[in-house]
């Protein structure tokens, strides 16, 4: 091989080798429940369906956002969510409800729910984290009873604090409110079938 020929061979290789040495690693977080499962025996099953939740365009990527200041947000191109929150945040409200409502059985869109169950919408308004490690949840609920009852809506504003440092702290101060936003949409799911 020529000089003349050598020459773009080893640019082309030794640009390869920088890319690779400079690539950091991607990390990917999923948000998980925190209700246990303890259905008491005996329980009066319930059946709950959860219809497909909305959340901010903002934050309805696979990067982590985290707010900089009112105006400023930073995109991190190398911690992701492991599936989209509009999966995840239906999978872990659907397991808190399980744990805290004792006898019920909860499903997700699009698995087709019965017609005696209690219909479930999430409108996620805020899903906002600070560079300080405190998170925001807002969400727009509501729970309409089988056959026609009345609806019960309500609002959900939780702020929880991250208990460990990075982006770990954070994902599970959100697991944390989204438990919080559960406990609410158990109460007024527990309500209605009572009346």
């Amino acid at each position: 091989m020529s000089r003349r020929s050598a020459f773009p061979v080893t640019i082309v290789a030794l640009a390869l080798c920088a890319g690779c040495a400079t690539s950091p690693t991607s990390s990917f977080y999923t948000l998980s429940p925190v209700q246990s499962v303890e259905q008491s025996p005996g329980a009066s099953p319930i059946a709950i369906a959860i219809d497909p939740v909305t959340v901010p365009e903002l934050v309805d990527r696979s990067q982590m956002v985290t707010r900089l200041d009112a105006n400023r947000v930073r995109i991190d191109e190398f911690a992701r969510w492991a599936d989209p929150l509009k999966s995840q945040i239906p999978r872990v409200l659907a397991a808190d409800l399980a744990g805290i409502i004792p006898g019920a059985v909860v499903s997700t869109f699009p698995q087709r729910a019965s017609d005696n169950a209690y219909r479930v919408t999430v409108d996620v308004q805020n899903f906002d984290s600070s560079v300080d490690g405190a998170v925001t949840l807002v969400a727009i609920w509501s729970v309409r009873p089988p056959n026609g009852g009345k609806k019960i809506a309500g609002r959900s504003v939780v702020h929880q604090n991250a208990i460990a440092p990075g982006y770990d702290g954070l994902v599970d101060a959100y697991s944390r409110a989204l438990s919080s936003v559960a406990k609410d949409i158990a109460a007024a799911t527990q309500s209605a079938s009572r009346s």
